[in-house]
């Protein structure tokens, strides 16, 4: 009943680790393939290691969580030599990548290909670009950036993650995919800030940060709605999903497959298994036979 084909690649159940979450090793890899996972995201990945920013880098109260931790990670070349190849894992594995420029885009997609993931994810909201607006704000620019991807990725389908910080975000997605895109990730985190009035400081040390968490859902549901009647490639929605409900919520409004991130924390690894024990018994409820028959019927 949940099984769920997502540009060619078939998942057992449509529930997909987002990036920047247990992501980093072959161990955590299986780990959460084991606890239900229809696949895993790798934590983002560009052309040199990261350290990302200085703590505290995370805050969470209630349905809000805020981080800006800054994109660390171990890089393209060291990934290569610890990973050597991510197709015999027994889940399948999206390979997430940035760059600083647009040409590093390419560079990395190249490597990140010799891994041979499921898909390449591209990550554009990168804070770190040589251009005054942001890639993900500017349809021309994520257009570039995602024929360089596609051109460097052989045949691994390619998805771009979007970002809710925009004023159409439909007109960012269309981009995507005139240039090539095989998918749509919606969404990233959206800008916030928690102030500690006690100290009378922003908590962030990076002042600023990315919500996610249930606080984000709304958003995102909003975002998927919205790019499912603007173009015609599947779309991984993102954002806020923590129970069965929320990611039945996310296919009614368009989505082919759900990306899972901090629902982690609210409710522990095996999340996966819990929201898909939750559709079932909701679909069963309803005597819904299979996913497509409440994709998108939102719009209907």
């Amino acid at each position: 009943m949940l099984q769920t084909n997502l540009c060619g690649i078939n998942l057992r159940n449509p529930t997909i680790l987002a990036s920047g979450i247990l992501g980093v090793t072959k161990e955590s890899i299986d780990r959460i393939g084991k606890n239900g996972a229809g696949a895993v995201t790798l934590k983002s990945l560009c052309h040199e290691e990261r350290l990302g920013n200085k703590n505290p880098t995370m805050f969470g109260y209630g349905n809000i969580f805020l981080n800006a931790v800054g994109l660390p990670g171990q890089g393209i070349d060291n990934a290569l030599k610890d990973f050597k190849t991510l197709d015999d894992l027994s889940v399948p594995v999206i390979g997430s990548i940035y760059g600083y420029k647009i040409e590093q885009f390419g560079e990395v997609a190249k490597k990140m290909s010799r891994l041979k993931p499921a898909m390449i994810e591209v990550d554009i909201s990168c804070p770190h670009m040589d251009y005054g607006k942001p890639y993900y704000a500017d349809a021309a620019l994520t257009a570039e950036i995602t024929g360089v991807v596609k051109k460097n990725s052989g045949n691994i389908p390619v998805s771009v993650k979007l970002s809710p910080n925009v004023y159409d975000i439909k007109e960012i997605a269309h981009a995507a995919e005139r240039a090539g895109a095989d998918a749509i990730t919606a969404i990233n985190t959206a800008v916030g800030m928690v102030i500690d009035i006690n100290v009378r400081k922003p908590v962030l040390a990076n002042k600023i940060g990315g919500i996610s968490g249930p606080a984000l859902k709304p958003i995102a549901v909003r975002c998927v709605y919205e790019i499912y009647e603007d173009v015609k490639i599947p779309i991984i929605g993102t954002g806020g999903v923590t129970y069965g409900k929320d990611a039945i919520e996310m296919i009614m409004a368009g989505a082919t497959a759900v990306g899972i991130g901090t629902g982690i924390y609210y409710r522990g690894i095996n999340v996966f298994k819990k929201i898909c024990d939750e559709m079932l018994i909701w679909m069963k409820k309803n005597k819904i036979r299979s996913l497509e028959d409440i994709r998108g019927c939102a719009h209907e």
